[in-house]
């Protein structure tokens, strides 16, 4: 899809203030995801597609990843809604745990390198 996807400009608003304001945990995975350091590709953080902020991007594979914290727990349905839509337009999302990214690190980014 070669379309331009806008995003309602409070939510360009509110992924600016979130960069500012990582969660400790998806501040441990910015840190190995900066700077093309998996596979030299460059992601964004809390990137805006349409209604949607994801966690952080690739644009270049199309790749969003998402990291899940307790309140995911209860939003399992919005969360696959937003999943295949982002689907719909090219876009994969892989999902990973706080926990995950606290407890092996090395593992999530493996999980992202199969995915890159």
């Amino acid at each position: 899809m070669n379309e331009k996807i806008n995003s309602p400009h409070y939510i360009i608003k509110l992924a600016q203030e979130m960069r500012r304001n990582l969660t400790p945990c998806e501040e441990i995975l910015w840190i190995e995801l900066s700077e093309k350091k998996i596979s030299g590709c460059k992601f964004r953080r809390q990137h805006p597609i349409h209604r949607y902020i994801l966690d952080f991007y690739c644009h270049e594979k199309k790749l969003a990843i998402e990291v899940d914290g307790k309140i995911h727990q209860n939003k399992y349905d919005q969360d696959e809604y937003r999943d295949k839509y982002l689907q719909s337009i090219g876009i994969k999302t892989v999902r990973v745990t706080n926990d995950e990214i606290l407890q092996d690190i090395d593992k999530v980014l493996s999980r992202i390198k199969a995915y890159l």
